[in-house]
């Protein structure tokens, strides 16, 4: 049986349709655990300004915001999906490889793409096997501060 991570985005405004999405991808994605829009263990926020980020209390459990600013810069999708992947216990990876989805904001804002490598959908499954990841961490600064807004 899967681990459901159940996910709310009553507060995501604009970006709740793009959370559905990211969630649609970690589930095709990985095995071991299904996102479902059931409760609020993931919350999913919007804001202007101040960066998008994620803070995970636990496996599975804790926020994402969207910084409405970087969603004009940066891929919308890539970026919920990224900041998804911290609340499924992924670290940042700032290489700057587009195909690898942890290496956030590093890849540019030329970099659209919103799928977790192999590796890394690899490790999610290990994490709700029953291994690793656990306890409360903060991911901010995984995208670059937008230029100036006019």
């Amino acid at each position: 049986m899967n681990a459901v991570v159940c996910y709310n985005t009553s507060q995501a405004g604009p970006y709740a349709g793009i959370a559905d999405q990211a969630a649609g991808i970690w589930n095709a994605y990985t095995n071991n655990v299904d996102m479902a829009k059931c409760g609020s263990n993931l919350m999913i926020y919007y804001t202007y300004g101040g960066g998008s980020y994620a803070v995970r209390y636990s496996l599975g459990n804790g926020y994402v915001v969207i910084d409405v600013y970087q969603a004009q810069q940066y891929a919308p999708l890539r970026i919920m999906t990224h900041e998804i992947g911290h609340i499924l216990g992924l670290p940042d990876n700032y290489n700057g490889q587009c195909y690898l989805l942890m290496s956030g904001g590093s890849a540019g804002t030329g970099c659209t793409n919103p799928y977790p490598y192999t590796t890394e959908a690899q490790q999610v499954d290990r994490n709700f096997g029953g291994f690793g990841a656990a306890g409360a961490q903060v991911f901010r600064d995984s995208w670059p501060t937008p230029a100036t807004i006019g």
